[in-house]
């Protein structure tokens, strides 16, 4: 059975992955002045959502071992890549997917 932290770590992985999608959606833009550059909803909101997931991960590793940890931030670069295809059209090339298959072949050879 998976217990709460595993999923507050996972959690927090998801909401940084979503925080990163809306920090590259704010630097696609452009501003007519340099406050609404860094002040606008976007910014706001992605990093309101990266102080979510740290707070989520301090809670995590309060109550799993520290040594799987790592194990699931390493899916973050998965929910990226998954999120830039599905938002931004963003080609999943040989090289993304290779990537993404050694980051799993790893998480995989880990748990064994």
């Amino acid at each position: 059975m998976i217990s709460r932290f595993a999923v507050a770590m996972f959690l927090s992985v998801a909401i940084a992955s979503v925080s990163q999608v809306l920090l590259k959606i704010s630097a696609e833009k452009h501003y007519k002045t340099w406050v609404r550059e860094y002040l606008n909803p976007y910014v706001v909101g992605g990093y309101g959502l990266l102080l979510v997931s740290m707070l989520l991960t301090v809670y995590a590793y309060r109550g799993m071992d520290y040594k799987n940890g790592p194990i699931i931030e390493s899916l973050g670069n998965v929910f990226v890549l998954v999120l830039g295809y599905f938002v931004f059209g963003e080609k999943i090339s040989i090289r993304k997917f290779t990537g993404i298959a050694c980051i799993m072949a790893g998480i995989i050879t880990f748990n064994l």
